[in-house]
C-alpha cells in the first residue's frame, strides 16, 4: 500500500508563522491609536470598548463599512501602500460622522494572495494614521492568505467602524427646510471614487504612466491619484459642539446627483451654484482627457467637495467661519428650495 504524502498548510501557500510575525510587527502601531475605553490589546478573539455612560444619556451604536475600490490597483502601480489605509478609514468614518456619530473603534479585513510583511505593515501604518486623524481606536482585524483567489502580491481591503451618538443628536435630514444653506467642505482630490473610470481613461485609453509629471496637476499622475481621502471627523465634531447642522452628505460614489437626495425630506430639492467653489485641477484634467459629459462628472466624482453640511440660513456664515477656523475650506455652495408640484429633479447644478 502506498504511504500517503504528508502535506503542510505552508505548501498550499498559507504561512501561519508569517501571519503570527505580522501581528507582532504591528502591535505598537495598533496600540498607538487606542483612545480611552479600549480594554486589552490585539491578539484575542474579539475586542472590548467601555462606553462612557456619563457622556451619553441615550446612546445609540452606529456602524458603517466600506472599502477603497480599485484605488488599490493604483497603489500597486506606484508600489506605495502606506496611504491606502487612510482612505479605508476615511470612507468609513466620513459615512459615520454625517449622522452625527463619533467614531469609537475600527477593524480591518486584509485579504492577500501571499503575505508580504513590508506591504502589509505599510497598509496597517496607513490605517493607524487614519484612525488617529478620526480619533478612533484600531482594535483588531483579520489577515487572510488566500492563494489561488488572489495573485501573490494582490490584496483587498475592507473596513468596519463602530460609533456612538445620543438618540436626540442623530442627524438624519429630517430638520432640513426650504431656505437652508448648503455648505461645501473641500476635498483633497478624487478621494476613493471613480477609479475604474480613471484607470480606463489614464492607463487603458491613453497609456499614461504613474511616474509621469503632469503640468496642470503640479505632480506626477501617481502622486495625484494616491492623494489620501480627507477625514472630516474632528472638524465636524468641533462645529457640532457650537452649532446645529440639519443634514450632512458624504460626497462619495454617485457624486452630488445620487448622494444629496438620500437625506432630503419630501418636497425639497437642492440647488447648487457652479463657480461658488474651486473645482480641483484633477477633475478638469480627467474631463478633458476622457471627454466626460459634465453630468457624468457630477455623478461620478466629488468635483472638489467632499462633504456637504445643510444648515439654517441665519447660521451659515458663522458655521463657515468656524469650519475655516478648524482647518477646512468651507463655502456656501447652494440652497434648499421647495420642490415644484411636477418637478422630479432633486439636485439642480447651474
Amino acid at each position: 500500500m502506498t504511504t500517503p504524502t504528508k502535506s503542510k498548510y505552508s505548501e498550499a501557500g498559507v504561512d501561519i508563522d508569517k501571519g503570527n510575525a505580522f501581528v507582532e510587527e504591528i502591535k505598537d502601531i495598533v496600540s498607538s491609536t487606542h483612545q480611552r475605553g479600549v480594554l486589552g490589546g490585539i491578539g484575542g478573539f474579539s475586542s472590548h470598548i467601555a462606553i462612557d455612560t456619563t457622556k451619553y444619556k441615550k446612546p445609540v451604536i452606529v456602524n458603517s463599512t466600506d472599502g477603497v475600490g480599485t484605488k488599490l490597483a493604483v497603489a500597486h502601480l506606484c508600489n506605495k501602500h502606506d496611504t491606502i489605509g487612510i482612505d479605508l478609514v476615511a470612507m468609513c468614518v466620513n459615512d459615520l460622522i454625517v449622522g452625527g456619530a463619533s467614531p469609537l473603534c475600527f477593524l480591518d479585513y486584509f485579504a492577500v494572495g501571499k503575505l508580504e510583511l513590508d506591504i502589509a505593515k505599510d497598509v496597517v501604518t496607513g490605517i493607524a494614521e487614519g484612525c488617529r486623524q478620526a480619533l478612533c481606536s484600531l482594535v483588531g482585524g483579520e489577515t487572510a492568505e488566500m492563494p489561488g483567489l488572489y495573485r501573490d502580491k494582490d490584496y483587498d481591503l475592507a473596513g468596519f467602524v463602530t460609533g456612538i451618538v445620543d438618540r436626540d443628536a442623530i442627524i438624519d435630514g429630517s430638520d432640513i427646510r426650504a431656505g437652508d444653506k448648503i455648505i461645501g467642505l473641500s476635498s483633497s482630490g478624487l478621494h476613493s471614487n471613480g477609479y475604474s473610470l480613471v484607470r480606463k481613461i489614464c492607463f487603458s485609453d491613453h497609456s499614461l504612466q504613474v511616474g509621469e509629471q503632469v503640468e496642470e496637476l503640479g505632480c506626477t499622475l501617481g502622486e495625484e491619484l494616491l492623494r489620501p481621502t480627507r477625514i472630516y471627523v474632528q472638524s465636524v465634531l468641533n462645529v457640532l459642539k457650537n452649532f446645529p447642522i440639519n443634514g450632512m452628505v458624504h460626497n462619495t460614489g454617485g457624486g452630488f446627483i445620487d448622494n444629496i437626495p438620500r437625506i432630503l425630506p419630501k418636497g425639497c430639492k437642492a440647488e447648487l451654484n457652479v463657480g461658488s467653489w474651486e473645482v480641483l485641477p484633477i477633475f478638469s484634467f480627467l474631463q478633458k482627457l476622457g471627454n466626460i459629459p459634465l453630468e457624468e462628472m457630477y455623478r461620478t466624482f466629488n468635483m472638489g467637495i467632499g462633504l456637504l453640511a445643510i444648515v439654517d440660513q441665519d447660521k451659515a456664515n458663522d458655521i463657515c467661519h468656524h469650519f475655516k477656523a478648524v482647518g477646512e475650506t468651507a463655502t456656501v455652495i447652494g440652497e434648499i428650495q421647495p420642490l415644484g408640484q411636477d418637478e422630479e429633479t432633486l439636485v439642480q447644478i447651474s
